[in-house]
């Protein structure tokens, strides 16, 4: 390989850890809630298009969202101990580029929506924004998380809009249960840099919260339950249905056990098992939308 060749690898290996392509987790916490919306939307037999569009969206709007999200935190994170090696803090890439690579993953978004409804392409603007707001507010508000909620959980109205052309009660109830959970696993994540966000001054609800944490995220974690037994009630779903929900509370008790010292290793598990949560519930609905016999 010629030494341009060799150059060019290594910046596309930056590039590749700038949209943390080598940890898929936020690709799975985004794209379970809006799979689970796909399949209430589309009573079990969502267009197979639509959920083309809506997973490849997922991966590219969380790839951008990263990659604002280091722009917007280059002044931090290379004085905190888990961000110290983005390539954005070390100065492997440019400021410049990493709002390239955000113009350019979310204009190839743009135009998978562009193949959808007119209602979901005016949506989309607002999950352009909510993306672009999110890093930024770590500056101003203990409340960032509900901003990364309402940015992950924008895909359930999409969906819905992309498969029945409008926004029924049971999409904003299951919108709600999707904050709630960006909440509680991002409070979790936010519970390992606790220490570091203090001295560099970014703002979280694990800060807000303080001592009071594992409280708070228990009662969270029993609202989001009782938000989707809502949404079950709503979409009129049976007992598989609802014996995810009890692994899911089973999920939930396993996170507590993990936080119950506030050990930063153990928090970021807890925050990993979510995608266990959100995939349960994922096959659960697979399961109840089954035809019957």
């Amino acid at each position: 390989m010629t030494r341009t060749g060799r150059r060019w690898r290594e910046r596309l290996g930056h590039y590749w850890r700038l949209i943390r392509a080598d940890r898929p987790i936020g690709i799975y916490l985004l794209l379970w809630p809006a799979l689970w919306a796909l399949w209430i939307a589309g009573d079990g037999q969502p267009t197979a298009w639509v959920v083309v569009i809506f997973v490849l969206g997922t991966v590219l709007m969380r790839s951008a969202g990263c990659a604002i999200n280091d722009y917007a935190d280059r002044d931090f994170d290379g004085r905190v101990a888990r961000t110290c090696e983005r390539p954005l803090a070390t100065g492997a890439i440019t400021p410049r580029e990493a709002l390239a690579v955000f113009a350019v993953l979310s204009l190839l978004a743009f135009g998978l929506v562009l193949t959808l409804n007119a209602l979901t392409i005016a949506n989309s603007f607002v999950a352009l924004a909510l993306a672009a707001l999110y890093p930024f507010t770590k500056r101003f508000t203990h409340m960032p998380q509900v901003v990364l909620g309402a940015a992950f959980g924008w895909a359930v109205p999409m969906a819905f809009t992309a498969l029945q052309d409008g926004i029924p009660a049971v999409a904003w109830v299951l919108f709600g249960a999707t904050v709630l959970w960006a909440l509680i696993y991002d409070t979790m994540y936010a519970m390992v840099d606790r220490d570091d966000d203090l001295k560099v001054g970014i703002k979280s609800t694990a800060i807000l919260f303080g001592r009071h944490d594992r409280a708070i995220i228990g009662a969270l974690q029993v609202l989001m339950l009782i938000l989707l037994w809502w949404v079950g009630e709503l979409s009129g779903r049976g007992v598989y249905y609802h014996v995810g929900l009890l692994l899911a509370a089973g999920w939930f008790g396993y996170q507590q056990w993990l936080i119950r010292a506030r050990d930063p290793a153990a928090c970021l598990r807890a925050f990993l098992n979510n995608h266990y949560l959100g995939m349960t519930l994922y096959l659960a609905l697979l399961l109840d939308y089954l035809p019957a016999g």
